[in-house]
């Protein structure tokens, strides 16, 4: 097909669906002139230019046309309604330099600095160099660069609106202008026509609606990219079912940005599915509940009801994702797994049972829902998104994927290498209690009698609301620790970032309650800030009784019989630098040879565990001592 052929199929093939998509009874003044003789003729362009006429107007310009402009004009001399914005786009006798008459080269790009960007040197100079194309426009600039041209020939093509709020777009040739033009006029008519109460149908809907219905099949099959590619085309055009499809292989690669699942949030159907999913990005982005109800147009007000009691449970953290079948049964499991900790178990649990997944509907591909589960969600990592879109699912075959690498490493060492902006960096204090579940540690070192677990919440979070013991005296240092299992036959409990700092003299290990018929370990760090020397504390405790321990603050105190191979003196070197906290992790890596221990790096840096307050880390003050309490408050000069 000569390029000519290409531009005389494609323009009729627009002008016969603009013709057939107009309302016969639109009043007079709803139409623009001229497009009484297109809907006549069936014809959106003009007469075609003969090839004087194109000679003359690259004589005129000094310039010859970009090969897809030139083949354009052999064709149509001028081009109406390219887009919804553009009504009249110039033929030869139009054509004229832009010359920076909108003034808008000095607000684009700006300033350049003193290494600006190709990119930016390019557009620096269009405004003034470049050809305008745009004859009538609702105030937008078409501009076609004879100094930004390719391999080809062919001038790339910018579009500026003042209205919308961004950079002119760039194209990289007329081409490519002209059939984004034609996405455009698909993507408004479809939804000028819906809103109508109409249908726009034609041959190239009814292929994209086809190409939407096979990259469904193509997803539950697990060829997800290219299934989200031709979702991404179909949407590009303004098919009703593209958006609430692609949404949900976006969000579940870890994508959130202009994700809405439009048309599902309305659907009573699908709305359970989804609204949770994005409730929890309302929540976690602090936004104000008057923009909740963007989401819900068209609702019912029994389902604009059942949003909002959506939101609160996503905000109170009661939500609990629940699907159906052999799937849902996996999802309880996990749920179980994740709330100690064991997020590869999770993991591994619901990767098992990902071809089991059964849709609610047909425009439901993936179990996006588990994105909004407190415990569940964050187990989605990038990967493992990538993995669940990728497993055959829904009774489809295909081939399942490499599983997504583990993401908890062993022991209790990754403490020491964590960036220094995260909450467990600074300092941290926690007990590992052998053969007790986690959900005992309460009724073994809680606070008092009617300690019971709180609901999951991050490390940060708990962190927060650590300052909210009220119930505790002056001089009490009580941890709002997470809970979870540290391995085989073990559990633990910790705090991130301590109120109180390390004092030997007051120091009352939680260990030695918590070892009650079996072994309980502290471990107290808090590392150098280059300043000062860090502290490590160390000790064992079995039935109720220490039975070694040590602290190291530049030299060791040692009490009882301390293993080999966890010796202070030779785990802290005198030479180590200061700041390298090296002692500590060669501490950490021996105490988890010796005891088979370690921590979830996952559920404490990015998870949700439970929390209850402990017992104070501290003693009383004897007779003939005191303890001062400060308090700082923040006043308004």
């Amino acid at each position: 097909m000569t390029d000519i052929d290409y531009w005389r199929a494609f323009l009729t093939r627009w002008s016969h669906e603009w013709a057939d998509a107009q309302d016969p009874d639109a009043p007079d003044g709803e139409r623009l002139p001229g497009d009484e003789d297109s809907l006549r003729t069936r014809w959106l362009g003009l007469p075609p230019a003969s090839e004087e006429r194109i000679l003359a107007l690259e004589e005129r310009l000094g310039h010859r046309l970009p090969p897809s402009y030139r083949a354009f004009l052999a064709v149509s001399d001028g081009w109406r309604h390219a887009g919804g914005f553009v009504w009249l786009l110039a033929g030869t006798g139009q054509v004229r330099w832009h010359q920076d008459a909108a003034g808008l080269a000095e607000y684009f790009p700006g300033d350049l600095d003193d290494d600006p960007t190709p990119e930016d040197e390019l557009l620096a100079g269009m405004w003034q160099r470049a050809l305008q194309l745009d004859v009538e426009s609702d105030a937008v600039h078409i501009l076609m660069d004879p100094g930004d041209v390719d391999a080809d020939g062919e001038w790339a093509v910018y579009s500026y609106a003042s209205w919308r709020a961004s950079p002119p777009e760039r194209y990289g040739s007329f081409r490519a202008f002209m059939e984004d033009m034609y996405r455009e006029f698909h993507s408004l008519e479809a939804d000028r026509s819906h809103r109508a109460g109409r249908e726009f149908v034609n041959a190239t809907t009814r292929a994209l609606d086809a190409s939407v219905e096979e990259a469904r099949l193509e997803a539950l099959r697990g060829r997800y990219e290219e299934a989200e590619a031709a979702l991404a085309e179909a949407l590009e055009y303004g098919r009703p079912r593209a958006a609430g499809l692609r949404d949900q292989i976006r969000r579940l690669l870890g994508q959130t940005y202009t994700v809405s699942f439009h048309g599902l949030t309305a659907d009573p159907f699908y709305a359970p599915e989804v609204l949770p999913v994005l409730a929890a990005e309302h929540v976690s982005a602090h936004r104000d509940d008057s923009s909740w109800t963007y989401h819900l147009g068209g609702t019912s007000p029994a389902m604009a009801e059942t949003a909002y009691e959506i939101l609160r449970d996503v905000r109170e953290g009661t939500y609990r994702y629940a699907p159906e079948g052999a799937f849902g049964r996996a999802v309880a499991e996990a749920r179980e797994q994740a709330r100690w900790g064991d997020a590869d178990g999770a993991w591994r649990t619901l990767r098992a049972a990902l071809p089991e997944w059964r849709p609610v509907g047909p425009e439901h591909i993936a179990p996006v829902g588990l994105c909004a589960d407190p415990l569940l969600g964050p187990l989605l990592t990038p990967e493992r998104g990538r993995e669940a879109l990728a497993t055959p699912r829904a009774g489809q075959r295909g081939a399942p994927p490499a599983p997504a690498a583990d993401v908890d490493p062993p022991g209790l060492a990754w403490l020491t290498g964590l960036d220094p902006g995260n909450v467990l960096s600074s300092s941290y204090r926690f007990v590992l209690v052998e053969a007790v579940d986690p959900a005992e540690l309460p009724g073994r070192i809680g606070a008092d009698e009617t300690t019971v677990l709180n609901q999951p919440t991050t490390l940060w979070e708990s962190r927060m609301r650590r300052r909210g013991d009220a119930n505790a005296s002056g001089w009490e240092d009580r941890a709002l620790a997470s809970v979870g299992r540290a391995g085989a036959g073990w559990s633990f409990a910790l705090e991130a970032w301590p109120g109180g700092s390390f004092a030997e003299k007051w120091f009352v290990s939680p260990g030695i309650a918590a070892s009650r018929g079996t072994r309980a370990v502290t471990v107290w760090s808090e590392p150098s800030d280059g300043h000062r020397p860090g502290v490590f504390h160390l000790s064992m405790a079995e039935n109720g009784e220490e039975r070694y321990g040590f602290t190291v603050r530049e030299t060791a105190v040692v009490r009882g019989s301390v293993p080999a191979a966890l010796d202070p003196e030779r785990l802290f070197r005198p030479d180590d630098p200061r700041t390298e906290r090296l002692g500590e992790h060669r501490a950490l890596e021996a105490l988890a040879a010796e005891y088979g221990v370690r921590l979830p790096r996952f559920a404490l840096t990015r998870g949700r565990l439970h929390t209850f307050r402990t017992r104070p880390w501290n003693r009383p003050p004897g007779p003939g001592e005191g303890y001062v309490t400060l308090r700082f408050v923040r006043t308004r000069p």
